[in-house]
């Protein structure tokens, strides 16, 4: 089976994976290392050893099962065009095919939830949707201490006569969310905002909710800056092998940030522009009691060249961060949806609205070229409405409480590693061994692609699980 599987191409279609449940052959066990290493299945490899998917970048004609080849489509991103064919009202135009991309993205939804961060891209989506889907109901989710972008969502919402409601992240009651519908995903992704989202769908579900409106798509065809911390986490990434145990040394263990360098310094520079902390391939190795992590790895030379001809640091790290977008950010939200039957919106994905900012907006719309700010056409139509918001000027992230979660939920996610110790025999071992490190982020993030895999593996694997026994 293929599926093309992406909101830049239209709505996925898993209905077949439904109807003829096990019947696309049993887990692919180097996906399973794709997940613990990077918190994504590489495309166009899935989860399921019988199903292939045609993400971005990937062509729905070619066949993913021989014959994959990635192309970015955002080619300097961020600066095509550099002088503009023809001038235009460009925040007038920019809100009209804005509004018309909701409308379009949201046409079978009865009554859609926007997810609001507070942040720039769901602040100009709900100026959108205050002309387009004035019925829709905005939540902001409160993930954690780092940042509550809560007051400036409810002043958006308020300012633009839009519901708005509050979820507070409870890490014991999203995961008992994920675990109530993960034998309907249809297939998965570990992203690190896969629980949250699953506890949003939720609580949009059971408030009457139909769809979901999403912010993402848009930092691909805007252009995103890249920060002297990612170059120097590029440069630190040098692919060194060392002792699966390393993070775990006395003083180290104790220190994100410790723990964090030495994470980097065994990555391939395009794997660390991936989000958050994962096992490390000596680590993956030791969960599967055999050499599976390199085989997770060699799944990067389909994208090596592509990325290789990047022609700026911008847009090696677009084209970087698509691949991660795709299988991660992109399918966190598809699955979560399809599991609780509710309809997913991605505006900025409309094509419309993607060509005509990629190839017709100037580059000094999107970045300026003086400040290095991306999204200037973003920020100038938010301006039209609400001057600059304490939260566009800086810029968050979707939290966790991933420490709270190992907390709550340790000796479950331990009986799901006991379950599925047929896969990964050393699971059960390195939960024992760092259970009183896990109020470090870096190992509770280890945790939580744990939380997320094993109970999927449970529900869906018994084949292997049988013919293993």
């Amino acid at each position: 089976m293929q599926i093309t599987m992406s909101p830049y191409y239209g709505k996925p279609d898993f209905s077949g994976l439904v109807r003829k449940r096990g019947a696309y052959g049993e887990v692919d066990p180097v996906s399973v290392a794709d997940l613990l290493r990077n918190a994504f299945v590489y495309p166009p490899h899935s989860t399921l050893q019988g199903v292939k998917l045609v993400t971005f970048g990937f062509c729905p004609q070619h066949d993913m099962h021989t014959a994959p080849q990635f192309h970015f489509k955002f080619r300097n991103a961020g600066e095509v065009p550099e002088v503009a064919r023809e001038d235009q009202d460009w925040v007038g135009v920019y809100h009209r095919l804005l509004c018309d991309a909701v409308t379009s993205s949201c046409a079978q939804a009865r009554a859609p939830w926007l997810l609001q961060s507070g942040g720039k891209d769901s602040t100009t989506l709900a100026i959108a949707i205050a002309q387009a889907r004035p019925d829709t109901t905005c939540i902001t989710y409160l993930g954690g201490r780092e940042e509550n972008e809560v007051e400036s969502a409810a002043f958006v919402a308020r300012r633009l006569g839009l519901r708005h409601e509050v979820l507070v992240c409870d890490p014991g009651r999203a995961y008992d969310r994920y675990l109530a519908v993960v034998d309907r995903m249809p297939l998965l992704t570990a992203d690190f905002a896969l629980l949250s989202y699953m506890d949003l769908a939720t609580e949009i579900a059971t408030h009457g909710g139909d769809g979901i409106i999403d912010g993402l798509g848009a930092d691909s065809y805007f252009g995103t800056p890249v920060s002297r911390q990612q170059r120097l986490l590029a440069r630190l990434a040098q692919q060194l092998r060392l002792p699966g145990r390393a993070s775990e040394l006395p003083l180290i263990d104790r220190s994100f940030e410790l723990c964090f360098m030495l994470g980097t310094l065994q990555m391939h520079p395009i794997e660390r522009v991936f989000p958050g902390s994962r096992f490390t391939d000596s680590e993956v190795d030791g969960l599967f009691g055999c050499d599976m992590a390199s085989r997770s790895r060699a799944r990067l030379a389909l994208f090596r060249e592509e990325i290789a001809s990047a022609t700026s640091t911008w847009e090696w790290r677009d084209m970087s961060m698509s691949i991660a977008g795709s299988a991660g950010a992109f399918a966190k939200g598809l699955y979560a949806a399809d599991a609780l039957s509710l309809h997913a919106a991605y505006p900025f994905c409309d094509r419309a609205l993607r060509e005509w900012v990629h190839y017709e907006v100037p580059g000094y719309q999107k970045v300026d070229p003086d400040t290095g700010v991306n999204k200037m056409l973003i920020r100038r139509h938010i301006a039209t409405r609400f001057g600059e918001l304490p939260y566009v000027r800086r810029k968050g992230s979707f939290r966790f409480d991933l420490c709270g979660l190992a907390a709550a939920r340790f000796d479950l996610v331990r009986d799901h590693a006991q379950q599925a110790s047929y896969l990964l025999p050393g699971a059960t071992r390195w939960l024992d061994r760092n259970r009183r490190r896990l109020d470090n982020k870096y190992h509770a993030s280890k945790f939580y692609l744990l939380a997320v895999v094993l109970p999927w593996l449970v529900r869906h694997d018994r084949g292997s699980e049988s013919s293993a026994s």
